[in-house]
């Protein structure tokens, strides 16, 4: 068995760094969607995914693996968003097992209502707090972590 590699001073300041800055900017976001438009922040990027895919629509697997949530997560959240009349789904013609999540006008309405705000808060708890050279980092590193991850499986 390989001898464990325990973090040192850097290491731990950069993994507690991460952890607590993760949620309270996930915090954060979510209670600023809560309160200005009635959405959790997984609500609001299946929404926001299903307005940028061609005729406003996904596949639910595809929509799965382009979001970090569980199947059953995302099942939750899209029956949610159905219920208000956001989000519909519709059967694959070609695939009985095949269900596609559908953006509604509704949907694209609150989503066009939500996003200022949204945009103005991840500016506010994120983007704005860091030099550009620190942002450029962060999406360095970070984007490397979850090209890792994904490419071994999530």
């Amino acid at each position: 068995m390989a001898e464990t590699r325990w973090l040192d001073e850097r290491e731990m300041r950069a993994w507690s760094g991460f952890l607590a800055a993760s949620a309270l900017v996930n915090r954060r976001l979510d209670q600023q969607l809560k309160d200005d438009s009635g959405l959790s922040h997984p609500q609001y990027e299946i929404l926001v995914r299903l307005s940028a895919a061609p005729d406003g629509e996904l596949r639910m697997t595809e929509l799965a693996n382009g979001l970090i949530n569980s199947k059953s997560g995302l099942t939750y959240q899209v029956t949610q968003l159905e219920k208000a009349g956001l989000v519909r789904r519709r059967s694959c013609p070609s695939d009985v097992r095949g269900v596609f999540a559908v953006l509604t006008d509704a949907g694209r309405a609150r989503l066009e209502r939500a996003a200022p705000g949204h945009v103005a808060m991840v500016r506010e708890a994120l983007i704005d707090v860091l030099t550009p050279a620190q942002l450029e980092a962060l999406a360095d590193g970070l984007g490397e972590v979850s090209r890792r991850l994904r490419e071994h499986g999530g």
